[in-house]
């Protein structure tokens, strides 16, 4: 792990605190992301970074409207992300392009960047389990799940990966 990163890590499980929910998911997420970055190429850095803050406001969410819905983490995210960056020294001319990423994590089609894609699709192979969108599609509706694989996801890999552990129980 680079230096950066770590620094980065520490001051998300710092802000975090107790929630383990939230540095688990952080972690998960990340992981996604640089298995992704290695078939999709991408900024590392960038990558790395806006992995680990994508969901880093909210707790604000909740606190300032009384919800964690994606649209205030959205709101919310990027300053706390700004403040963690400039705190840990990131490259100054890439703090723009992570924030931009945390701020619309939730939001597909505003950014189009590899690096947000990545992000964007490694939140999604851990919410897809989180979420219980595979048990939505069980049963009779199981022929579905494939479909909405290739509508959700961005990246090829991404839809790939998500086939491997959604579809064939191998993640």
């Amino acid at each position: 792990m680079t230096d950066m990163k770590a620094a980065i890590v520490r001051e998300m499980e710092a802000y975090f605190g107790d929630d383990k929910k939230r540095i688990s998911h952080s972690h998960r997420v990340t992981g996604y992301a640089e298995e992704l970055l290695e078939q999709e190429g991408g900024d590392p850095t960038i990558v790395a970074a806006a992995a680990i803050l994508h969901d880093i406001g909210i707790h604000a969410a909740a606190r300032i409207y009384g919800s964690a819905e994606g649209k205030y983490q959205e709101t919310e995210g990027p300053p706390i992300a700004r403040e963690i960056l400039t705190r840990v020294g990131f490259p100054a001319g890439q703090i723009d392009e992570v924030c931009v990423i945390v701020a619309h994590h939730h939001s597909p089609g505003i950014v189009t960047t590899t690096n947000f894609k990545i992000v964007y699709d490694a939140d999604w192979l851990v919410n897809f389990g989180d979420e219980g969108l595979r048990e939505r599609y069980h049963g009779p509706d199981q022929d579905k799940l494939p479909d909405v694989i290739n509508k959700l996801f961005l990246t090829e890999s991404g839809k790939r990966l998500a086939r491997k552990i959604y579809l064939e129980g191998k993640g």
